[in-house]
């Protein structure tokens, strides 16, 4: 079966009420175009794991796609709370399930790894307090308790990158988060790619890429699907956009206001992109990376 097809396909074939969703990337290429087409297909009873949940999920759940989050530190970043997700927590609307940074990979890793669970050293967190899949254990070699945490293994795992061939070989440069980890721990993945590019294009430079086709289940075009986040390369982060949340997001009338505009209301991510404007697009275009020498003889003077 080919694995390159639209996102809406894919959303519609791979993702299914009750899984768990886990929407990799970590501060840039965040995939805010696969979010919300989950929005769109209105799914539900999905359990939704991310380190750092970002925007995407205090969206997805503002549109009642989720029952548990699973999640380190959520939070509008450089802004403050995630509200929809805080009124949810609140109300006894979803179920709620923190671990550290370190900790949540680590699952990730178990996953990965076939493994039933990851150790660590106890860091002196208050989490297993509140938190039953903390473990204490005994390290069979040297008798240190040590702390364990389960694996996760996701049905899902969706991935946004810089570019991928049409069998899914997957290519990210920049930051590099839980990507890679995430699609080895899932049943099922899904990669959405500003550029789909020949496989040759790929093979030229091996390095850049951290997920590789035979992992893939479906690959789709999806060119600025990480905004309001950014895409290395491609074009920055909106901060403007994360600023204008943290207002749209402490109105539950104004934040459904703004799903209805801006998810429901398009059909598509191309269609999303056009209705931004060209404001937008020339406030997250890249500039140069480099200029002509400057003289300093007349900066002095």
């Amino acid at each position: 079966m080919p694995k390159r097809m639209s996102l809406a396909e894919a959303i519609d074939r791979y993702v299914h009420d009750g899984d768990l969703v886990y929407l990799a990337g970590f501060t840039h290429l965040i995939p805010f175009a696969a979010g919300h087409e989950i929005i769109r297909q209105r799914k539900r009873g999905l359990i939704l794991a991310r380190a750092t949940p970002d925007l995407i999920y205090d969206q997805m759940v503002a549109a009642g796609c989720a029952r548990r989050l699973i999640f380190s530190w959520a939070g509008n970043p450089g802004v403050g709370m995630l509200h929809a997700i805080r009124r949810a927590v609140e109300a006894g609307e979803i179920e709620i399930e923190e671990y550290t940074h370190f900790a949540m990979v680590a699952r990730l890793t178990a996953g990965a790894a076939g493994l039933p669970f990851m150790p660590m050293r106890p860091s002196g967190h208050d989490l297993p307090r509140v938190n039953p899949h903390y473990r204490e254990i005994t390290c069979p070699f040297t008798g240190e308790r040590l702390m364990a945490v389960p694996a996760l293994q996701p049905d899902v795992a969706i991935v946004h990158v810089q570019r991928a061939d049409e069998e899914g070989n997957a290519q990210i440069w920049g930051i590099i988060g839980e990507q890679k980890e995430a699609a080895l721990a899932a049943r099922r993945v899904i990669v959405t790619a500003e550029e789909i590019v020949p496989p040759e294009v790929i093979r030229q430079d091996p390095n850049r890429t951290v997920i590789p086709g035979f992992l893939v289940t479906a690959v789709c075009h999806g060119p600025y699907g990480a905004h309001p986040s950014y895409a290395q390369g491609y074009y920055d982060r909106d901060n403007a956009f994360y600023v204008e949340w943290d207002a749209i997001s402490r109105d539950p009338e104004r934040l459904n206001a703004w799903l209805e505009e801006w998810v429901y209301g398009v059909p598509d991510r191309a269609a999303y992109w056009e209705k931004l404007g060209p404001q937008v697009h020339q406030r997250v275009a890249i500039r140069p990376a480099w200029s002509a020498p400057v003289n300093y003889g007349e900066v002095l003077d």
